[in-house]
């Protein structure tokens, strides 16, 4: 099917974002593409904050909301661009679907965004209710919701669009994540007199079955709070002909609206305590930090724990979205993240009334061959332009 004007400028936006490598900590050239967009298509007010995310925003003549959409811009890295059929950073398109790293995750949803506002502003000439404001994001697939804290602190919104992947429907929350680290101590000694040392993974082997019969509690909408083992170490590594005096495990749990840091780490407390010993270190359970670099030159540090999200869907906020997005032409149903965005700091910390609606499909991020189809991206326009007339005029 021809595509109009319109049309081609956000499918064009969209493949000079693709084409703009972005890593994580690495997203100075698409922050200054995104800039050179927003400054010519009429927004008044860019902002890099310290982390080096864009926050682009314009009033309008009359009172009214601050209406953010959110898309991370980082992405996570191409290993072996040889096992893809097209170029990671080529933009091609084959029939309806445009191929590249972060085409559903998220650079699609960004150019949607942009383009939707472009329309918007066009179309009102200034006269709307409230203040519009695009955040492009960084730092994101490390932490999701840290960069955000410094976006919310700038714009103060009202409500907040996640553009993270919904096929176009609209979601209304997502489970959580921790990253939890568990350790345990020996004393090392030569491996040919392994009876003078004390192995830390063989205390770690038997931490690991006691841990794995712990039943995280299950929400009825959002499902299980998975707790599983994705990361084990032992040190010294390598460990030639050295008993090994410590070890550690990683563990990923995904949370549940609600949860506490104190509610996750209690039961695998309660397992650590049975291995616990007089006059030797005990094993302990801790969150993990992260710390990363950002193009600006900040350190990015935080606590991995994420809070999980949900809001009732008769909620005045999200019967509105849904409404207008039915009115826009787009087929959009009531749905979940199954994954970890952003909305963990505007809804799970700050309690922002936050929806998600974005182009694509979840099981598309992070893969080979990444796509977008066509259809996803541009009925992504009409939505986002529909939610900014529902909340803004």
């Amino acid at each position: 099917m021809p595509h109009d004007q319109q049309d081609e400028s956000v499918i064009d936006l969209c493949r000079q974002l693709i084409r703009t490598p972005s890593e994580s900590g690495k997203e100075k050239q698409v922050i200054g593409l995104l800039r050179d967009y927003y400054s010519q298509n009429g927004f008044t007010d860019l902002y890099i904050d310290p982390y080096g995310s864009l926050v682009a925003s314009i009033k309008g003549k009359r009172q009214g909301p601050v209406l953010l959409l959110d898309g991370h811009i980082d992405t996570v890295p191409v290993p072996d661009p040889a096992a893809w059929s097209y170029p990671p950073f080529g933009a091609v398109i084959d029939e309806n679907r445009l191929y590249g790293r972060g085409s559903s995750d998220m650079k699609g949803a960004v150019a949607a965004m942009a383009a939707a506002a472009t329309q918007f502003l066009k179309a009102s000439k200034g006269d709307f209710a409230g203040t519009l404001v695009l955040a492009g994001v960084v730092q994101e697939e490390m932490f999701e919701g840290v960069a955000a804290r410094a976006v919310s602190e700038y714009c103060k919104p009202d409500m907040v669009v996640i553009g993270e992947a919904t096929a176009l429907n609209l979601n209304i929350g997502q489970r959580g994540r921790a990253e939890i680290k568990v350790e345990t101590f020996g004393i090392p000694a030569h491996s040919a007199n392994p009876e003078k040392g004390k192995n830390a993974v063989y205390q770690m082997a038997g931490i690991i079955q006691e841990v794995q019969k712990i039943r995280p509690p299950s929400h009825p909408i959002l499902g299980p709070g998975i707790l599983e083992l994705t990361d084990i170490k032992s040190s010294p590594y390598p460990g030639a002909s050295v008993v090994p005096s410590h070890c550690l495990s990683t563990y990923d749990r995904r949370l549940l609206p609600g949860e506490t840091l104190e509610d996750v780490l209690l039961p695998l407390k309660a397992v650590l305590h049975q291995y616990e010993e007089e006059g030797n270190r005990s094993p302990k359970v801790t969150l993990a930090r992260g710390k990363e670099s950002c193009y600006t030159g900040q350190v990015i540090e935080a606590e991995r724990f994420f809070p999980g999200w949900l809001f009732d869907e008769g909620e005045w906020f999200v019967q509105k979205a849904l409404q207008c997005l039915k009115q826009a032409g787009l087929d959009s149903r009531l749905s979940y993240y199954n994954f970890c965005t952003n909305g963990s700091h505007y809804a799970g910390e700050a309690g922002i009334p936050t929806l998600g609606f974005g182009p694509s499909y979840e099981e598309l991020a992070h893969t080979i061959d990444e796509y977008i189809e066509l259809d996803q991206l541009l009925g992504a326009v009409r939505g986002y332009r529909a939610l900014m007339e529902a909340f803004l005029t």
